[in-house]
């Protein structure tokens, strides 16, 4: 006789494995179908130049600390000098103070109006009076000049106090400025690193016939701002061809207001490290009257500076992968020109 046995379920510890395996699957579609496309290298190209200026940005602010420190540790070893010979004029100041209160103490132990008395001798009596007198006047002023030594003394110390504690949150800045420049070129490199062996090569040749092509220009025939101006355009065109590296100043490598500092220093002018304060080494000036040599600044926060060459260039360092070279200025936002006596 046929069997009626119902078939035997399937057991709950199957069901529950076929069930994860099924919600894995539907899982890995979902996210397949929403994963982001890999970037195209004109979108990794222009994500890393926007790393690039935002590491200019920081490089800018931590080259100006770095000069703050420089200036710092200078002022606070002067102030630090200057205690220690206080100090040494304090003390001894105090040695002659002591030296003058044991001589009169040997002099005797009753008063000195008694032993004047007794001096048989008028003009002895007369002589060490005045001496007397001299004495307590000196005493005196050597209490007064302690006193103002010790008034300046811990002036001076509060004054290098305060410079240590301004030197100190300087290097903090410094360090900052510093991770935060590490940081965007690490980004950038990440980046670069996630595109292939040919798109890599690629943005190489570009680069490099950008390099090319920028490292002459048309510059015209427009007359120098000065002759110094002209000295420093000439001595940066020297270094065409240099490459570009954050906090650099020469002559292996720069970066941009590394070059120009660097160029106006040949030609016999000291100007500010940093692009935001050469903006204020000399006279403002406008695109139409811009002339050879003059500084030229960038973007609204002024972190990238050059040199006007002439018919519309500006010859500088770029960014990492570029080297010293002509630009036209329109590649840039321009905020203003510099023109430095």
């Amino acid at each position: 006789m046929a069997s009626h046995r119902r078939p035997k379920p399937a057991s709950r510890t199957r069901v529950t494995v076929l069930t994860a395996t099924a919600a894995a699957a539907v899982a890995l579609t979902s996210q397949a179908a929403h994963a982001d496309p890999k970037p195209s290298k004109s979108e990794v190209k222009s994500k890393v130049d926007k790393l690039y200026e935002e590491a200019e940005q920081a490089t800018e602010k931590y080259n100006g600390a770095k000069e703050k420190q420089t200036e710092l540790e200078k002022q606070v070893g002067q102030l630090q000098d200057k205690v220690a010979r206080g100090q040494d004029e304090l003390n001894k100041l105090r040695d002659g103070l002591g030296s003058m209160a044991s001589a009169q103490y040997r002099s005797g132990g009753i008063d000195p109006s008694v032993q004047l008395f007794l001096s048989a001798n008028p003009d002895d009596f007369l002589d060490k009076a005045s001496s007397l007198d001299q004495l307590s006047a000196k005493q005196t002023e050597a209490l007064q000049k302690i006193q103002e030594k010790q008034r300046s003394l811990a002036q001076e110390r509060k004054e290098a106090q305060d410079k240590l504690k301004d030197l100190a949150d300087t290097r903090q800045e410094l360090g900052t400025k510093k991770a935060e420049t590490q940081s965007k070129l690490a980004a950038a490199q990440k980046l670069l690193n996630s595109l292939t062996a040919a798109e890599k090569a690629s943005l190489a040749a570009d680069d490099a016939r950008a390099n090319r092509a920028n490292e002459r220009a048309d510059l015209g025939h427009e007359v120098p701002a000065s002759q110094r101006g002209a000295a420093a355009l000439s001595a940066a065109q020297t270094q065409i061809g240099k490459p570009y590296v954050y906090g650099a100043t020469g002559t292996a490598s720069f970066d941009c207001s590394g070059l120009t500092s660097w160029a106006y220093r040949q030609a016999g002018i000291s100007i500010p490290r940093t692009s935001q304060e050469q903006a204020n080494a000399g006279t403002r000036i406008g695109r139409s009257e811009l002339k050879p040599g003059d500084l030229v600044l960038f973007y609204g926060d002024l972190h990238h500076v050059g040199l006007y060459a002439g018919n519309g260039q500006v010859l500088h360092a770029p960014k990492p992968g570029a080297n010293v070279r002509y630009e036209a200025m329109g590649n840039m936002p321009f905020q203003f020109g510099v023109r430095i006596s």
